[in-house]
């Protein structure tokens, strides 16, 4: 069974002592794939570091996450996305990217002018993005509306309603990124995917955040992906070997990449 993980910050210094055996663990689950999303200039020498030790698992990302917007400091941040960009062609995405309005509102102007300019080198460069959208839907598709014929990538870690859901899917080259938040108890998302078609979800598990049930509270991990593969395969009532094969189809044609080739 292939699994793929669209989306895991294993470069982190969360995983620094035992990352060997988390890759082993995911190996051992099926996982095929692990794509990684950069944060900031902080991150990039470890996201490197991690995807030369693993070239054949981990694939890299590069963006400047909304979280890392500050007036004083996201021009120079841009330019080193910029400069990443024309250094190498390593990167299978532009990600992750997007705006987050639940810590702090005050930069909202700067996050959308961000987003913008990363949305311009992914459709130059005709690279997929990763969209990370936390309390900011409407500005986000406000954005990226004008783009949604010319853009691909993943509405990375959907947690939205039925509604968001429907007008996140007028995009039609994206798809919504299912985490461990579909497993928690009280999550409306079980009944929010019953209305998203299978072809149109792909999974991941953010970690070492969002860690699925049974093992919340815990550092998530990309083996823990089959925690979510089994909750998304209960509620579209299908084995879970055929939700991951569907799932891990659509990751690799998202990230313009075959089984074959990868």
């Amino acid at each position: 069974m292939m699994l793929i993980d669209t989306h895991a910050h294993l470069f982190l210094d969360d995983f620094a002592a035992d990352l060997p055996q988390v890759v082993a663990r995911a190996e051992a689950a099926g996982i095929t794939h692990i794509f990684m999303p950069n944060i900031d200039s902080s991150t990039l020498t470890s996201l490197h570091e991690a995807c030369r030790a693993y070239p054949t698992l981990f694939y890299p990302m590069v963006g400047l996450h909304p979280t890392s917007v500050h007036p004083d400091t996201y021009l120079h941040e841009l330019s080193l996305v910029r400069q990443a960009l024309d250094q190498s062609e390593a990167y299978v995405a532009i990600g992750e990217i997007g705006m987050d309005l639940y810590w702090d509102k005050s930069y909202v102007l700067e996050q959308q002018r961000v987003l913008d300019q990363q949305l311009q080198w992914a459709m130059e460069r005709r690279l997929p993005v990763v969209i990370h959208c936390r309390e900011a839907f409407t500005p986000i598709y406000n954005v990226m509306h004008p783009y949604r014929h010319s853009l691909s990538g993943i509405f990375h870690s959907f947690t939205g309603t039925a509604d968001e859901a429907q007008h996140f899917l007028e995009f039609p080259n994206f798809v919504l990124g299912i985490n461990g938040v579909v497993t928690f108890k009280k999550s409306p998302l079980p009944e929010v995917l019953r209305q998203v078609p299978l072809e149109r979800i792909v999974l991941e598990t953010d970690a070492p955040y969002l860690t699925p049930a049974p093992h919340r509270g815990k550092r998530n991990e990309s083996a823990y992906l089959l925690h979510t593969l089994a909750k998304v395969a209960e509620i579209y009532e299908l084995p879970p070997e055929e939700v991951a094969r569907v799932t891990s189809h659509t990751a690799l044609k998202c990230f313009g990449r075959t089984a074959e080739t990868t």
